[in-house]
């Protein structure tokens, strides 16, 4: 198993990360927290082991600074989440360990909407997507439209309200695609075994996608 620390400079200062990649990795899937979430994320970590058991590579970020995090709007600033994305995927493609492997992007909650953003702007750059609870409806229609990575919707079946802004924004695009409902689950997965068909469910769909 390759460790490593992300360091990646901002305009607002340095943000981290953490990147893990199990020998002869498949690819590497970047995950994007919620707000006021961080890379040390108990259900994004537990997610990213899972993964890495299938071989894939996960790198954890923190896409705000402390100062950013603590300004509520900051942490609502969908196309601010998705260029510090963009930045962490930039460092992935120029590292020593993860170039060349194929790229996914896990985002949770306002995660989500960065990542499809990212995935809008970058077409082939990246291999596949997956939403945990997630908020795409704040990608907006128009890029929802342009997204070509196959991409894998999950959401909590007693996770009232955000069911129906995922079934919205699952309409919105125009890719490979799949919604899975987790019977009994609400926002943040805490259910038993919920957690672990979050995993299973993102585990299988980049298994497919980033060979």
């Amino acid at each position: 198993m390759h460790h490593e620390t992300a360091s990646i400079a901002t305009p607002a200062g340095e943000v981290e990360g953490t990147l893990d990649l199990p020998a002869g990795a498949r690819g590497v899937v970047l995950f994007a927290h919620g707000s006021g979430s961080s890379r040390f994320s108990p259900r994004n970590n537990f997610v990213a082991g899972a993964l890495r058991t299938a071989g894939i590579g996960t790198l954890l970020m923190d896409l705000l600074t402390p100062a950013e995090d603590d300004v509520y709007r900051t942490r609502f600033n969908i196309g601010l989440l998705a260029e510090r994305l963009g930045l962490a995927a930039d460092w992935l493609a120029a590292t020593g360990a993860s170039r060349g492997l194929p790229l996914g992007l896990f985002g949770a909650s306002t995660g989500a909407a960065a990542a499809l953003q990212l995935a809008a702007e970058r077409k082939n750059g990246v291999a596949a997507v997956v939403s945990r609870g997630g908020r795409p409806d704040l990608t907006g229609q128009v890029a929802l439209a342009r997204v070509t990575a196959p991409t894998l919707l999950i959401v909590g079946g007693r996770d009232e309200g955000v069911i129906e802004l995922n079934e919205s924004a699952f309409h919105s695009l125009n890719c490979q695609k799949r919604i899975d409902i987790v019977p009994g689950a609400t926002h943040l997965f805490e259910e038993p075994g919920a957690l672990e068909e979050v995993a299973r469910l993102a585990r299988d769909w980049f298994s497919q996608h980033l060979s």
